[in-house]
């Protein structure tokens, strides 16, 4: 009798035990645990912790309440201004109410994943390539409001999201480098005009300094032959002023009034000496006939 007592009590025990088991649940730090009895939700979201159910009747499920990071698939489109272009992005989101993450969505990371592909395209088709390119914090902001304005009902809060990249047409890449090569050019065409002007300004100041102190000119000449001179150049090219040129001309010619008007005449008078007159012209000889005229005595002359 004792003995079946005492089997009695081990099995129960044991029951006792594997029922403990059974119903004994351990929810996560970072989850939280729904209660459906019945098929139906039973009292409040559970708290992180050991937790007991209903065996068989129970079931507890249990939903990650950490942040999730969902890469957006690549989704091609065509812009506002005609241009074809291909965008990826990524999402971060969590659940922030458990309960209706189970309830009203079946699949909460699928949902969403397919709310960010449409939301995607549906900007990509809004905005210009410029803005996709250089202004994408606006489209982050107005892409997150699209993703997170139907995820609120479903306990869903998105955190953030963010284009990640931006592939552009071969074609179009060339037709941006040819674009961004002329506008740098187009600068650099700007600065030098600009620097020209400036240079221009300082130079006619120093001109202007100059003509005020000629010897200045002499000592910037000879910097500047010492400059040429000091690279050991075989070549030296010596400027030579225009005024002494004039001092030179000035200088070394003849004084009027003196030798040099003989000397300008001197050619005239060569001149009229060489020059035959109509007197002293030497004829033309006259050709001998091949049949002499005879004269009257009996001789014969030439024409």
């Amino acid at each position: 009798m004792v003995q079946a007592l005492v089997g009695a009590i081990v099995a129960v025990v044991c029951v006792g035990l594997v029922c403990l088991a059974m119903a004994a649940r351990v929810v996560k730090q970072y989850e939280r645990g729904v209660l459906f009895r019945l098929g139906r939700v039973a009292g409040d979201v559970r708290p992180p912790g050991l937790t007991l159910i209903i065996p068989f009747v129970d079931r507890l499920q249990k939903v990650n309440m950490q942040i999730v990071t969902m890469p957006i698939p690549a989704q091609e489109g065509i812009t506002r201004d005609n241009v074809t272009v291909r965008v990826d992005a990524v999402v971060y989101f969590r659940v922030v109410d458990a309960e209706s993450a189970l309830i009203k969505v079946e699949d909460y990371k699928f949902a969403v994943s397919q709310m960010a592909q449409t939301s995607l395209r549906s900007i990509i088709g809004k905005s210009e390539l410029d803005d996709l390119l250089s202004n994408r914090e606006k489209l982050n902001e107005g892409l997150e409001l699209m993703i997170d304005s139907p995820a609120v009902g479903w306990g869903i809060q998105v955190d953030r999201v963010e284009i990640k990249d931006v592939s552009l047409p071969d074609t179009m890449k060339r037709s941006m480098a040819r674009q961004a090569e002329a506008d740098r050019e187009r600068r650099a065409r700007i600065i030098n005009a600009d620097a020209e002007l400036q240079a221009s300004k300082k130079l006619a100041e120093a001109a202007e300094q100059m003509s005020d102190q000629p010897a200045a000119l002499q000592l910037r000449l000879l910097q500047t032959v010492m400059a040429v001179a000091a690279e050991k150049n075989s070549t030296l090219v010596l400027p030579i002023p225009v005024e002494l040129l004039h001092f030179l001309e000035r200088g070394g010619g003849p004084q009027p009034g003196t030798d040099g008007e003989a000397g300008q005449r001197e050619p005239a008078a060569l001149t009229e000496n060489r020059a035959p007159s109509a007197e002293q012209a030497p004829r033309e000889p006259v050709a001998l006939t091949e049949n002499p005229v005879p004269n009257g005595d009996g001789g014969s002359f030439a024409g």
